[in-house]
């Protein structure tokens, strides 16, 4: 059986890590890419890479990531 692992740069969407990437996905991007994995079948795991919590302004980053989570497991949210 194959199964799917993925890896999502916080860098990509938060400012609170090592190496920020500009012209990533927005909040909203992130959580419907997250939402859609969530419905396939072989979905295995989810990195979820980048957290520096020295660089995080007020846990945003933080709280951002544990979110990202949330909807690969199937959280909505709207």
């Amino acid at each position: 059986m194959l199964s799917l692992h993925d890896a999502l740069p916080i860098s990509t969407v938060a400012p609170g890590v090592g190496t920020p990437v500009p012209g990533g996905l927005t909040y909203r991007e992130a959580h419907v890419f997250m939402e859609m994995i969530s419905q396939i079948d072989a979905y295995a795991s989810l990195e979820v890479a980048e957290v520096n919590p020295i660089l995080d302004d007020r846990n945003k980053t933080a709280e951002f990531a544990a979110e990202i989570i949330a909807s690969s497991m199937g959280k909505r949210i709207l």
